[in-house]
């Protein structure tokens, strides 16, 4: 399937003057069973090829196509050869952009061999599909981009200091064999390793102001829109886990001031954390929800409630510490990066247990207006 997809212009465009082929007169029951599908159909002559019988879609979606009243012009056009393929092949017509699953089927009518085609137009579908391919591999890059800009960030702070500490040992390393008169061959190693360091933490220091730089941008933002995107993206994953995931936001919740992908980011984040806390639970005791409201500070506060095991007082006070992870095969890295996201938006990620069992993961970010 070719990764350029347009939605094409209108559907009629390029097809006035195109006049319908007639069907054989011997066939107008079957011209009257194509008419009353509901998807484009042709009926062509399995020996020649030529076009029999049609209904109007059939002509509405390809009259435009040079060659579409023979089986094997209208093959070439949409396929580029005239070898026939399996049912359901997905294609773009090249005439209107737009995309078709095209199913053959070999029949017989009144004694005449036919090899009937039906064309579902799936041009939504596609797009639909191509639009949550881009949702998804964008949250993915903000997901790595602030993977790295966090573990960058956590690196440079770490290494500045002790680099710091090696520049000032070579300093009175020097100093010393300058007073004892050591060896010219010490000093100019001391003087080289002194520069190395220097220029290792002028590396640093540009990493942290590179990082520091990365600002996205905020503008304003619709909660419902944002958690209906992030339940789009889970929709399946949900389905799997028998899982029904209750939105309660609060009739009007203010526009927050917020940088959309990566609050989708966090909140896609929780949603998937709830959903495998609550793996282990049987299927009738899950329940996961997500609540929005306006909170004593007049700051939006969202939370993701789960109804898993919970956690320990020990596993909660570590929670949002870089690295630290109570999942076997995690990295301890997604709440860290979503406590940075929601710090930046001047907020504040929390964790609390849920009354009933469960835990409640939330965060606050602080309204649109005056601010836009």
């Amino acid at each position: 399937m070719s990764a350029a997809r347009g939605s094409g212009g209108a559907r009629g465009g390029g097809r006035a003057g195109a006049a319908p082929l007639q069907a054989t007169d011997h066939m107008p029951a079957l011209q009257a069973l194509l008419q009353a599908l509901p998807f484009a159909c042709a009926a062509f002559a399995r020996g020649d090829g030529a076009l029999l019988a049609a209904n109007g879609l059939y002509h509405e979606e390809f009259a435009a196509l040079e060659g579409h009243t023979r089986r094997e012009g209208l093959l070439q056009a949409l396929h580029g050869s005239d070898v026939d393929i399996d049912a359901g092949n997905e294609v773009r017509a090249p005439h209107n952009d737009r995309w078709y699953s095209l199913y053959w089927r070999d029949t017989e009518h009144a004694g005449q061999a036919l090899s009937l085609l039906t064309a579902v137009d799936i041009s939504e579908r596609i797009e639909a599909l191509d639009s949550h391919k881009s949702r998804q591999e964008k949250l993915l890059f903000t997901s790595r981009l602030m993977s790295v800009g966090e573990m960058a960030a956590t690196l440079a702070h770490e290494l500045n200091q002790p680099l710091a500490a090696i520049v000032n040992y070579l300093n009175g390393s020097l100093r010393l064999v300058d007073q004892a008169g050591g060896p010219v061959q010490v000093e100019r190693a001391l003087q080289a390793a002194r520069t190395q360091a220097e220029h290792a933490a002028a590396v640093i220091s540009r990493v942290r102001e590179f990082v520091r730089a990365r600002e996205p941008r905020r503008d304003t933002q619709d909660l419902a829109t944002i958690a209906a995107t992030v339940l789009e993206l889970l929709r399946l994953e949900a389905e799997r886990q028998q899982l029904r995931i209750d939105v309660a936001l609060a009739a009007p919740l203010p526009a927050v001031y917020a940088d959309r992908v990566m609050i989708e980011q966090v909140l896609l984040n929780l949603v998937k954390n709830a959903i495998e806390a609550m793996r282990e639970v049987a299927p009738a005791q899950r329940g996961l929800r997500i609540e929005g409201r306006v909170n004593l500070d007049d700051e939006i506060e969202v939370r993701v409630c789960d109804r898993g095991q919970g956690l320990s007082q020990a596993e909660s006070e570590q929670l949002f510490s870089p690295f630290y992870t109570t999942k076997a095969d995690g990295l301890g890295i997604g709440l860290a990066i979503c406590r940075s996201i929601i710090e930046y938006h001047e907020g504040r990620l929390f964790f609390e247990p849920r009354e009933g069992g469960g835990s409640v993961f939330g965060f606050t970010l602080p309204r649109a207006e005056g601010r836009v």
